[in-house]
């Protein structure tokens, strides 16, 4: 049996509106299950409790912060 990576449906959904997103709701979340999106959030907080409501607490769904390019941190 192969191996499946999680979440690889709603990463290909969300780098598939990436350029959309990043110019209509940058800096937002978006939450994510399967191809369903459930919205765009002001917090991370607001995605999760959507998310939540729409997908139901037994389901796992991805809340990704929407920017052109992902940003890079450094820790020294």
């Amino acid at each position: 049996m192969e191996p499946t990576n999680q979440f690889s449906t709603e990463l290909g959904v969300f780098e598939e509106h990436r350029q959309e997103w990043s110019r209509s709701n940058p800096g937002r979340f978006v939450a994510i299950q399967g191809e369903d999106v459930a919205g765009f959030f002001g917090t991370y907080a607001d995605a999760l409790r959507a998310g939540l409501k729409r997908f139901g607490v037994h389901h796992e769904f991805l809340i990704k912060q929407v920017w052109q390019t992902e940003p890079v941190y450094y820790i020294s």
